[in-house]
């Protein structure tokens, strides 16, 4: 069992076809079937079936599918790991962010790091907090900025910084917090639960307009659409010039620290972004 027939039949789990997959690998079509096939006869079991023109995994292949990627999450890691510990300077480090903390935090922090340490190699992924915490827990990220881990997550905080959340309006929106419309992110951000939760908390259930983003969210309310509950450090421009208002809405602002967490093991290299991190204002290791 290679880690090549790994690497392809996550790449045909995530794409959905086997073309896709190939393309994505830069193969043939046949090498990719010829790979999911021997993948198959290993296990024993059947890992995809055909659906219509194309394939779709079976349910012991749904299953496999998540081990797959943590095996290659784990094998990445130790590269990583290796290479950091040798020279943590030229290692790799796998960032993963929310939105907000990737639009509003990490550019100065990332360009402060490469100017410091020009030869470490960086990728980042960006996306809601429900996608970036499952690739720390699928061992494909080395860090995430983002919110408090979810319980269960094996993970280690290793800086805290402060976090509000706010509730806005555009200027001259009469706002009422049963009967106010709220913009709201997609399913899976941390913002969206906890705006949920702040409204189920005060029982009410006023109307909804999802938006994909949190760039889109912060337009919708600045556009009068109605209120939002955003990152202070998502608006402070629209705040500074007038076009978002923070409300006085009951139990607000929410307290909702960054929180930089790698996991079990960090590596060295995810270490000396940490150290770097630490330096930046408002940054400080977690409490005992």
């Amino acid at each position: 069992m290679t880690e090549g027939r790994l690497r392809t039949f996550v790449a045909l789990a995530d794409t959905g076809s086997v073309r896709a997959a190939a393309e994505r690998l830069y193969v043939t079509e046949s090498a990719v079937s010829a790979a999911v096939a021997a993948l198959s006869r290993e296990l024993g079991v059947a890992v995809i079936e055909r659906h219509g023109r194309g394939v779709r995994l079976t349910p012991a292949g749904e299953v496999y599918a998540g081990y797959a990627r943590r095996v290659l999450g784990l094998l990445e890691e130790g590269r990583a790991a290796a290479r950091g510990e040798a020279d943590p300077g030229r290692g790799s480090l796998r960032l993963a962010a929310v939105t907000t903390a990737a639009d509003q935090i990490l550019p100065a922090l990332l360009a402060g790091f490469r100017r410091r340490w020009p030869e470490v190699e960086l990728t980042l992924e960006v996306g809601p907090s429900r996608q970036v915490w499952r690739r720390l827990a699928d061992h494909e990220a080395d860090l995430v900025l983002g919110g408090r881990p979810p319980a269960g997550t094996p993970a280690t905080v290793l800086a805290i910084r402060p976090n509000e959340l706010v509730v806005v309006t555009a200027p001259g929106v009469e706002f009422d917090l049963r009967t106010t419309p709220w913009v709201m992110r997609e399913p899976g951000s941390g913002t969206r639960a906890a705006a949920e939760a702040y409204l189920a908390e005060r029982d009410v259930d006023p109307p909804q307009l999802v938006l994909g983003s949190n760039g889109a969210v912060i337009a919708g309310a600045a556009a009068g659409l109605g209120a939002a509950l955003v990152s202070r450090d998502a608006v402070r421009a629209e705040l500074a010039d007038g076009r978002l208002v923070v409300i006085d809405a009951p139990g607000t602002p929410l307290h909702r620290p960054w929180h930089a967490v790698a996991g079990a093991t960090p590596t060295a290299t995810t270490r000396l972004f940490v150290e770097h991190l630490l330096q930046a204002p408002g940054w400080r290791p977690p409490d005992p």
